[in-house]
């Protein structure tokens, strides 16, 4: 597998210490130095994320390097579309590697949405830098001044009348060996004289995804393979007390390790490694754990001391006791979201081999060098000898973070003398992987006698702070969320707790609403102090053809069925606003007829693929606004089959229409996960217009019914 001589990995290195010509032949590199924190820090923000650098060889290519991995959000053809751009060089000219530690800088990881803010920044301005370097050198060459010279598809030459002489990249650094630091004073291109990036491009790989050759970390072979299993307790809970391994050791070519509390086997072929599993004797302690019919009053009676997580808000601002107590309209209510699974289309999956001592790991993870460390450490060795690469991954939504499968597959391999390789299977995906956080959201309200907001409260149980706080005017506000100790496990899922958050905040401003007889497009633009994000939600009603809503909806809704929805959102620096049309018949089955979602993430880096991002983002917020919820009994998993949890069909996905805003004045921002946000309120205020009846728990429909 490993394909680099055996080092140091460049991240744990000085940059004029590595290795750069050894590898990748003679050149110019250009190095943005990453700043990486100590373990503690990771995932608590800690340090800027990441850095970048860029070698450009002899055969006039560039290889550009960074920590970010591509999981299929499609930032692999973004990034090097950034590069091309300030390198003058066409997309085929650009190689970009990344997630892999042995020369990759060090990334803190890719989750919330940090790919374009960080990733591409980084690129950006080494790239400028290169850039510079280049022109200099050719200057140098061709004899003229740097101002003198233009870069253009891979060549450098003289302007006007000489531009005859002309020079290519490759020509110019093939006898180099020059390591260069990116400069304090570096400027990359402005967006508004972009020429590749912002505009059409075909998304580097493609041929590969659709003609099937494409490799992930599940299809690797390589010679002598064994499969590995993992030993899982029964349910949530369990403590293992002790395991027989003597009936799977007997069986042929099987291999069974028990080292702390992994127990795996692994052999030469799926059918005997399950075999072996079957025939593992372990015994388990299991204790009673709350089931789902008692979790919204567990999870307010069991919080945990909140001061030391990450992810803890406490906001206030005026006087909330005083403008409730002055307001003549107010409004209480709760709101629920379920535990959800990640669903990713590629399971967990690991492929680890030795070569003496050194390790090296493929693994599907968003955070390779977290990775890496929590290898080295459990199997007490030196960073340097373990390397994580992570090829293309089929998806994560947040839910490849975990590092436990990776550690056990070198015990294998370790234990073995093979590659081990382990993939989850479908229901060890539902039953091991943790899921998105279940929340419980408390909120209340106060107007005046005009409807103008003028108090709020909002209180989260479990599920977290992002995008509790308002992005609208109210003077006197208390916003706050408390950890709990979850029965299941839970972590970081694709938007978090925004789409909670935003589900109840945009729920309950469509309730005020109606109270006070206003229009829901009218009331949030009369509230809204977030200037882009009322851009957005204009751009969208307009593409709706949006009906003002003054007239109170019945207890039986309209006559004709129909209802529309709206709801923004602001989250991880983008903007977003969702439309929804739906109707529900007399035998209260819904259907949904159209959705228009707008977003505004900056300047737009890659056009088509943000199209995709945000029509992909809906269809998967589908999911969970609808239908999808994870059932559970005294620690076990009830539905852990993809015939017993339903995720977004065909048949489900309505038209859905997505206006892009271009901000090529405004850095670009990450558009994976604000896209999710404002689809579940939207439906769910849509489903109000139709009916009359206010739905404040998610899914909305389980049965595909309205309650």
């Amino acid at each position: 597998m490993s394909r680099l001589p055996s080092a140091h990995p460049f991240d744990l290195l000085p940059p004029a210490e590595r290795n750069y010509f050894e590898r990748f032949g003679n050149g110019l590199v250009v190095v943005l130095p990453a700043q990486r924190p100590g373990p503690s820090e990771w995932g608590r923000g800690g340090p800027p994320h990441g850095g970048a650098w860029i070698h450009l060889g002899g055969d006039g290519k560039a290889r550009a390097f960074t920590g970010k991995v591509e999981v299929g959000q499609g930032t692999r053809t973004a990034l090097s579309l950034l590069v091309a751009e300030e390198l003058h060089l066409p997309l085929s000219s650009v190689e970009l590697t990344m997630g892999d530690t042995d020369v990759c800088p060090w990334d803190m990881g890719t989750f919330g949405s940090r790919s374009m803010p960080d990733a591409a920044q980084h690129l950006r301005l080494t790239g400028a830098a290169t850039r510079v370097f280049l022109l200099e050198i050719a200057a140098a060459q061709l004899e003229a001044s740097p101002g003198d010279i233009e870069l253009l598809d891979g060549q450098a030459r003289v302007k006007g009348a000489a531009g005859s002489r002309s020079i290519g990249y490759g020509e110019l650094v093939k006898d180099l060996q020059r390591i260069e630091l990116v400069p304090p004073s570096t400027e990359p291109t402005p967006p508004s004289q972009w020429t590749r990036a912002g505009h059409p491009a075909q998304d580097l790989g493609s041929r590969e995804v659709v003609t099937g050759t494409r490799q992930y970390t599940s299809d690797l072979h390589p010679p002598g393979l064994l499969y590995g299993k993992v030993l899982f307790p029964p349910a949530h809970g369990s403590k293992l007390l002790g395991v027989d391994l003597s009936r799977a050791r007997a069986l042929p070519g099987v291999t069974a390790v028990q080292e702390e509390d992994f127990v795996g086997v692994a052999a030469p072929d799926p059918a005997t490694a399950q075999a072996a599993m079957k025939a593992l004797r372990a015994e388990w302690q299991t204790t009673a754990q709350p089931s789902e019919k008692e979790i919204v009053d567990y999870l307010r009676r069991h919080p945990t001391e909140g001061e030391d997580s990450w992810d803890v808000l406490h906001y206030e601002t005026g006087n909330v006791a005083d403008a409730f107590a002055a307001s003549p309209v107010s409004l209480q209510a709760t709101y629920t979201t379920a535990y959800i699974a990640h669903v990713p289309l590629e399971t967990h999956a690991v492929l680890a081999s030795w070569n003496g001592d050194r390790l090296t790991v493929a693994l599907g993870s968003q955070t390779p060098f977290r990775a890496r460390h929590a290898i080295a450490e459990a199997l007490g060795l030196p960073e340097s000898s373990v390397r994580v690469m992570v090829p293309p991954t089929g998806a994560g939504f947040g839910g490849k973070h975990a590092d436990e499968l990776a550690v056990g597959a070198a015990r294998l391999a370790r234990a073995s003398g093979h590659p081990v390789r382990i993939v989850y299977s479908r229901e060890e995906e539902f039953t091991q992987a943790y899921f998105r956080p279940m929340s419980v959201v408390d909120i209340r309200s106060a107007a005046d006698k005009d409807g103008r907001l003028t108090a709020w409260e909002f209180h989260n149980v479990n599920g977290g702070s992002a995008a509790a706080r308002l992005p609208y005017r109210v003077a006197h506000q208390k916003i706050d969320n408390q950890p709990t100790d979850s029965p299941l496990p839970q972590g970081p899922y694709r938007a978090l707790a925004a789409t909670a958050n935003n589900f109840a905040r945009e729920s309950h401003l469509d309730e005020l609403a109606a109270r006070v007889h206003a229009d829901p497009v009218e009331y949030r633009l009369r509230h809204l102090a977030d200037d882009r994000l009322a851009a957005v939600l204009r751009a969208v009603v307009q593409r709706a053809q949006w009906v003002p809503r003054t007239s109170p909806v019945g207890p039986t809704g309209r006559p004709d069925g129909k209802g529309q929805g709206i709801a923004v959102g602001l989250e991880k620096g983008g903007r977003v606003a969702t439309f929804a049309e739906v109707h529900v018949g007399p035998d209260r089955r819904l259907e949904i007829l159209r959705m228009v979602t707008g977003i505004e993430c900056g300047a737009i880096v890659h056009p088509s693929n943000l199209q995709n991002q945000v029509a992909g983002g809906a269809v998967m917020a589908l999911g969970g606004a609808l239908f999808e919820a994870i059932h559970f009994e005294n620690g076990r998993i009830l539905n852990p089959k993809l015939s017993e949890y339903p995720v977004p069909r065909f048949h489900d996905v309505p038209p859905i229409d997505v206006v892009l805003l271009d901000r090529p004045d405004l850095p670009s921002q990450g558009a994976g996960e604000t896209p999710l946000i404002a689809v579940a309120p939207a439906l769910a205020n849509a489903i109000y217009d139709a009916t009359g009846r206010r739905l404040r728990s998610l899914p909305l429909v389980p049965d595909g019914t309205v309650p």
